[in-house]
């Protein structure tokens, strides 16, 4: 099957940070199944930090052990994608890859990106900047639910229609859409007995009694509203004359927000044994779920879009109350593995002002989720119909619960969606494989017009511009060590690895010895093509520090449009 490289980044993948984010535990998750089920013979990733591969062995040996080769990639050194010929990208950044690959060649290999929030202003951009950006068809965006992908193809449309209306742009490129859902290790969740009384021993929690369990980041604006399940929770043991306990586990920015938000949570259901846990530890996130009877949670969030807990519940075997929203529409069958509370929305165009707010930046993001939440209905009465239904009746607990378990390891766990990202990989290949092939030197012709060559772009500030014939020649009474002692000043050395290095510095000055001139374009031809460009422009920086002269100074001009 296709391989891709994926585009490591510790921040998309690792867990144990104290600001735990949705899109961390699914590129963890990801990664771990794509170790586990990938066809491949060997694991390219491309190193999108600053730090050299070696730190990041111990990430992957915590995320999964690979068992194959592992072929590192240099963020600098894209050519090398041709093998494999994909890159993966654990978010939507298509148009900015596109761009980087551009002189490259666009058939050089495809660009695999996926959806997580998109409601943010940047990824609002990096959907609609991909109408601009040279991508192709053989590039696709993996929409982790139908829901997303509408919305997705929504800012596609209207970004096109708002360039024919101004512009008259008839042609655009059309990258892949496709609908993947995000995956689990099932059997990371499967819960055992001994779990379950050690939990309840824990928390206080009678063994006998139906407990309801809540995993997720605490964030009542930018995440999900905790009070309508307070408030479902609390009408049902009312109801039903039963008590129910509610494991909330999950975190925050602060333990002080944290605090915050389960007072305020509580403030909401009194009548229900409320039992807050810390969520990061990975043995926690993993093995909770062993001591609840069913999973809640009602998402009402622009935030979200797809919603992994529900699937990480259905593998621990855990029948779910869940809000019929985005994500969560593909993954809890109504009726079969738990049950879909409705939602209602707001017709389109009244939520004009909280965008056009939101873009001004005259309200913050989590006030923009925040107000959209807060006019989003959730059905109470069914929502407490449902959770009476399974408080009262075990044996539908138990039967939703089995089905869940079945339906996640069918169709969401990795070993059956990894195949599906291959598949797509492949497709890819073969288009971009069938591609009509560019004109030599065309990659290297165009640039990115918001990205623009500094020279180029602002190369009326200067008297005037080095040329192939400018004639140069060495500072006459600059010894060479004296030459180079100046040049390795912290002040001289500014730039970096964009300068020529001490050994191309002295390949000059030998060939400038005894007062001799030269051109431009004969002390470049003393190196190497792929060091030629950094060479000429170098010349500039031995002129800038009095090592080099130009023969004939340029006269400074009075004139206003050089």
């Amino acid at each position: 099957m296709s391989n891709a490289a994926i585009y490591f980044h510790p921040d998309g993948y690792d867990t144990s940070g104290d600001r735990l984010m949705g899109r961390h535990s699914a590129g963890e998750s990801f990664l771990r199944g794509f170790l586990r089920h990938g066809q491949i013979d060997r694991l390219h990733l491309l190193n999108a930090s600053s730090r050299t591969p070696d730190v990041f062995q111990s990430l992957l040996n915590r995320i999964e052990p690979s068992r194959r080769p592992v072929r590192w990639l240099d963020r600098l050194s894209r050519s090398g994608l041709s093998d494999p010929g994909c890159l993966y990208l654990p978010q939507p950044s298509l148009a900015p890859e596109a761009w980087t690959r551009r002189p490259l060649g666009r058939t050089r290999y495809s660009l695999c990106g996926i959806t997580h929030t998109t409601a943010t202003h940047r990824a609002a951009d990096l959907i609609a900047d991909m109408v601009l950006a040279p991508v192709e068809e053989w590039d696709a965006l993996i929409c982790t639910s139908d829901a997303v992908r509408s919305g997705v193809q929504v800012v596609l449309d209207q970004t096109r229609e708002d360039l024919r209306l101004r512009l008259g742009a008839t042609r655009f490129p059309a990258p892949q859409l496709t609908t993947i859902p995000l995956g689990v290790n099932a059997s990371d969740f499967t819960p055992t007995p001994d779990q379950r009384v050690d939990w309840r021993t824990r928390l206080e929690i009678p063994q006998d009694a139906v407990v309801a369990l809540y995993l997720g980041r605490f964030d009542a604006a930018g995440k999900m509203n905790p009070a309508t399940m307070a408030l479902a929770l609390e009408a049902a043991t009312v109801e039903t004359g039963r008590p129910i306990y509610w494991i909330v586990a999950g975190w925050s920015a602060t333990d002080a927000t944290t605090a915050l938000f389960h007072k305020q949570t509580q403030a909401f259901c009194p009548s229900i044994h409320y039992r807050p846990v810390d969520g990061r530890q990975p043995e926690t996130r993993f093995s909770i779920w062993s001591a609840a009877d069913f999973f809640i949670s009602f998402s009402e969030n622009v935030q979200e879009t797809f919603g992994l807990t529900p699937v990480e519940a259905m593998a621990a075997g855990l029948p779910s109350v869940v809000t019929d929203w985005d994500g969560y529409r593909d993954t809890v069958r109504h009726g079969v593995d738990g049950f879909r509370v409705p939602t209602t929305a707001p017709r389109p165009g009244l939520g004009r002002d909280l965008a056009y707010h939101y873009a001004n930046e005259w309200i913050p993001y989590e006030t923009y989720l925040a107000a959209g939440a807060q006019m989003t209905g959730v059905d109470h009465r069914a929502a407490v119909a449902a959770i009476t239904a399974l408080v009262t009746n075990p044996d539908l607990r138990h039967s939703m619960g089995r089905a869940a378990a079945r339906q996640a390891q069918a169709t969401f766990d990795w070993s059956t969606i990894i195949p599906r990202y291959q598949d797509l990989w492949r497709e890819l290949s073969d288009r971009r494989k069938a591609a009509a092939p560019e004109a030599p030197g065309v990659a290297a012709l165009i640039d990115n017009p918001r990205r623009l060559d500094p020279f180029q772009l602002f190369a009326a500030y200067p008297t005037a511009v080095l040329i192939p014939a400018t004639l140069l020649r060495a500072t006459a009474g600059l010894p060479r060590e004296a030459a180079r002692a100046r040049l390795s000043e912290d002040f001289a050395a500014l730039g970096g690895s964009a300068l020529p290095t001490l050994a191309e510095v002295d390949v000059v000055l030998d060939h400038l010895a005894d007062g001799a001139q030269a051109s431009v374009a004969e002390l470049v031809a003393l190196f190497t093509l792929q060091r030629r460009g950094f060479l000429e422009r170098g010349l500039l920086w031995l002129v800038k520090f009095g090592v080099i002269e130009l023969v004939s100074p340029p006269q400074v001009s009075n004139r206003a449009d050089i």
